[in-house]
């Protein structure tokens, strides 16, 4: 891809402001190529509503929630709770975004598509966990309000290229977690719910991983280390809400979403598509970035391998309880 403009490849005067205006024409080839490829879906139609049932409050018959009511896994069940508060959190996504890539031209008409599409998430996710009664629903709308409450700020509002670069791989994480919790949850219709919404956020994923290879064509040193401090500083964008650590690191033991997961199915299919380490002809600040990368990702691996091992360590131990 050969993109226009009136600056220099490389330049250290980039702005955000020119930048935007740069990519404009990348952004509106992947919107009208997203556009074409995504399919309009109906939250309503992957719900089941036959399994749900009043709850206490404003109906006489309501019926209190019960844990043994839920046909989804412990795991599944933390899982989905994590997935939907973070979900509930668009607003907040959308001013980020909006505030940084702006309300105009093919910009902004990607803001509002991006926002349109991931509200489907959160509306059927909700509508599925009460429908079926997997989760408490008095305690889920407490999480609700606490994570609201508190609102979100990205950790990558340093520049628009690192909101990029953290949008390539959150999107292509969230994928990941979502059809894993589907597998882990035990229930087949909560599994095709997961797998429709993991489809979207692949798309998404697609969108921000080509806009990211178009700017390390124009500025390949900012875009270089942008990479480097989100992939070093990576977090999911829920890491705010009640009990994360605690959720995130059941998740982690059950496989849904760990260091090994995080190093072989998001970073390296983002970075090797990119050809990161191939790419040359960096300026000082650039190849330092992409050294340090490259040593934040071999420790990454070596942490990996420990986290492997302790989990084969413990699998090993419950096999033996059961024998």
């Amino acid at each position: 891809m050969t993109l226009t403009s009136p600056y220099l490849a490389g330049s250290k005067e980039w702005t955000d402001a020119q930048l935007l205006y740069a990519l404009e024409e990348v952004v509106e080839k992947e919107l009208n190529r997203h556009l074409k490829v995504a399919k309009d879906w109906m939250p309503h139609e992957y719900v089941p509503w036959s399994d749900g049932r009043n709850f206490p409050g404003q109906f006489e018959d309501g019926e209190p929630w019960d844990p043994r009511e839920s046909k989804v896994t412990d795991i599944g069940r933390i899982a989905l709770v994590v997935n939907l508060l973070t979900e509930d959190n668009l607003p907040s996504y959308h001013h980020e975004i909006a505030s940084l890539f702006g309300r105009d031209g093919a910009w902004g008409t990607w803001v509002h598509r991006w926002t349109a599409e991931e509200g489907r998430h959160g509306i059927v996710m909700r509508d599925y966990l009460l429908a079926s009664r997997a989760v408490d629903p008095d305690e889920l709308e407490r999480f609700r309000m606490a994570h609201m409450s508190e609102g979100f700020e990205s950790d990558n509002r340093h520049s628009m290229l690192h909101s990029v670069a953290y949008v390539a791989f959150q999107e292509l994480a969230t994928r990941i977690s979502h059809r894993n919790t589907g597998h882990q949850s035990g229930d087949p219709v909560c599994d095709r719910m997961l797998a429709r919404i993991a489809t979207d956020e692949n798309l998404h994923m697609v969108f921000y991983r080509n806009l990211l290879r178009a700017a390390f064509e124009l500025a390949p040193d900012l875009t270089m280390q942008a990479v480097r401090d989100v992939v070093v500083d990576f977090r999911m964008p829920g890491h705010g809400m009640p009990g994360f650590e605690r959720s995130a690191a059941r998740m982690a033991i059950g496989g849904i979403y760990n260091l090994r997961i995080h190093h072989d199915d998001v970073l390296q299919p983002v970075l090797r598509f990119l050809k990161i380490m191939e790419i040359d002809g960096l300026g000082p600040e650039g190849a330092r970035a992409q050294e340090e990368l490259g040593l934040y990702l071999a420790g990454l691996e070596s942490e990996a391998v420990k986290l492997d091992e302790k989990l084969a360590a413990r699998q090993a131990r419950i096999n033996a309880r059961k024998g």
